[in-house]
């Protein structure tokens, strides 16, 4: 018999990323819509995810957060697929993924929230200039159709995510190649289906 696999989210959060991944591997889910501050915060969804943060998902009993750790998780368990590395692509999809993970969302959200790294100090920081993180950008979504080459795997759904929510929230510069590429991943059925089934959770959530 399958495991089952339990998605636990809201739709006005990274769980967006999630949901996409789900949609792409194609398998059965059940979807838990939680709350921010209320039932994320209670102590049932405290022993999936301790920080009380979505998104969360469980697999049976094996239970896996943080964003990136779930598309990789998910493409690695379902490889039928095919949204894993191939051995020649590991570098490329490993590298995009944990820069959007660790100095992409380290600069964008340092920006958004007003926080700017004082010239002398950008050595501490580990993402380094918001400069700096937007050129890395661009070279991760330039000269090939997806991050890994010519082969859309998993890292595309997740830095591909920050490239979308960069452009629509205006976080992230509006350059020709992150708009090119969004524009190429975003034809994907499965975003589609993923982007309208969080749309519709979110309007059931506001009417409740």
């Amino acid at each position: 018999m399958t495991e089952e696999l339990v998605f636990y989210t809201n739709p006005m959060s990274r769980g967006r990323i999630a949901r996409w991944m789900l949609e792409e591997i194609g398998q059965p889910y059940r979807t838990e819509l939680l709350t921010f501050g209320e039932t994320m915060k209670a102590p049932e969804y405290l022993s999936v995810n301790p920080m009380g943060k979505v998104p969360a998902i469980r697999h049976g009993d094996t239970v896996v957060t943080e964003c990136a750790a779930i598309c990789a998780y998910l493409a690695e368990t379902f490889p039928d697929k095919a949204l894993a590395p191939r051995p020649e692509e590991r570098a490329r999809y490993y590298r995009w993924m944990f820069f959007a993970a660790g100095p992409l969302e380290s600069a964008v959200t340092m920006k958004a929230l007003g926080f700017e790294i004082p010239q002398e100090r950008l050595r501490m920081a580990g993402c380094g200039g918001f400069g700096d993180v937007m050129n890395t950008l661009e070279m991760a979504v330039s000269g090939s159709t997806y991050v890994t080459g010519e082969r859309f795997t998993a890292a595309d759904v997740y830095v591909g995510s920050h490239v979308g929510w960069g452009l629509g929230f205006g976080s992230i510069e509006k350059r020709q190649a992150f708009v090119d590429y969004f524009g190429r991943i975003s034809e994907r059925e499965a975003y589609k289906r993923a982007n309208a089934l969080d749309d519709e959770a979110g309007k059931t959530m506001q009417a409740a």
